[in-house]
């Protein structure tokens, strides 16, 4: 028990130096560990939905490469502070015809279902991945600060839900879907966010108080429903983690479940309070 204990403190200390590092060290860092990151959580992703569908390698091979470059385009538009025109994205959209074509020459019982697994991984995980691109440059320049702060507040998030969720949690919060996920942990949650925010206001005055915490509420709500989302598609495909890379933690999409999420979300909010 402490041993296991140890080393999910370890890996936890570790993956949160390397999130922290690549948001830190600027723009380039972060595109590459991000790059590799977007990568491996499809594998994993595309791994999971393998258990109900059997997928030909060169098809995964292919989703993999087309939802990593679609990550990488939508973070460099962000970036450069272009327009996103139907030419932006010219090879994606030549994945997508190659896509659909090469499904009439491969016997398979549901072509359908193949689609929609190679699609799904990009909707799923490559978009709000490129998104958190478009969080960082929301006030033109690349803005490592509101970056950490959202990362930030997912974990604090986490940690809050726990921590409350174990010692008073009693009401089940989606029991279907989540057992131990308890109103109280919800609630746990939200307070250290919200708590969190005001710590940040404090010291960073691009966003006031109250959008700070408008902020807080966003990403604590939203990142919940992240974290269920993923509980679901494990529940469904009866496994317990989404992979083995993070001992103690599971996998990639493990960690990321919540960011998938949030980051429409709180990039919808800042879009509107920045204008």
């Amino acid at each position: 028990m402490v041993k296991s204990l140890l080393l999910r403190s370890i890996t936890g200390a570790l993956f949160v130096a390397v999130i922290i590092s690549a948001i830190f060290f600027g723009e380039t860092s972060f595109l590459l560990i991000f790059s590799a990151i977007v990568a491996y959580a499809l594998f994993e992703f595309y791994h999971l939905l393998g258990k109900m569908h059997k997928e030909k390698k060169i098809i995964i091979l292919l989703d993999i490469i087309a939802g990593t470059y679609l990550f990488i385009q939508i973070f460099q538009i962000a970036a450069s502070g272009s327009i996103l025109t139907p030419f932006t994205l010219t090879p994606y959209w030549f994945y997508l015809v190659i896509r659909l074509i090469m499904q009439l020459y491969i016997k398979d019982e549901n072509p359908i279902e193949s689609w929609a697994h190679s699609f799904l991984g990009h909707i799923y995980i490559a978009l709000p991945l490129g998104l958190l691109g478009n969080i960082a440059f929301s006030q033109d320049i690349y803005n490592s600060t509101l970056l950490l702060a959202f990362f930030a507040c997912i974990w604090i998030n986490d940690t809050g839900a726990f921590l409350i969720g174990c010692t008073f949690g009693k009401h089940r919060l989606f029991e279907r879907i989540s057992p131990k996920k308890s109103w109280e942990g919800f609630f746990g949650g939200l307070a250290f966010c919200i708590a969190g925010s005001f710590i940040a206001a404090h010291y960073f005055d691009f966003l006031n108080t109250w959008q700070w915490v408008g902020l807080a509420v966003t990403i604590s709500i939203f990142s919940t429903w992240g974290d269920l989302c993923e509980s679901l598609i494990k529940r469904t495909l009866t496994v317990k983690d989404s992979g083995k890379l993070l001992p103690g933690h599971g996998g990639i999409l493990d960690r990321f479940d919540s960011v998938l999420i949030a980051s429409p979300a709180a990039l919808f909010y800042l879009s509107v309070i920045l204008g």
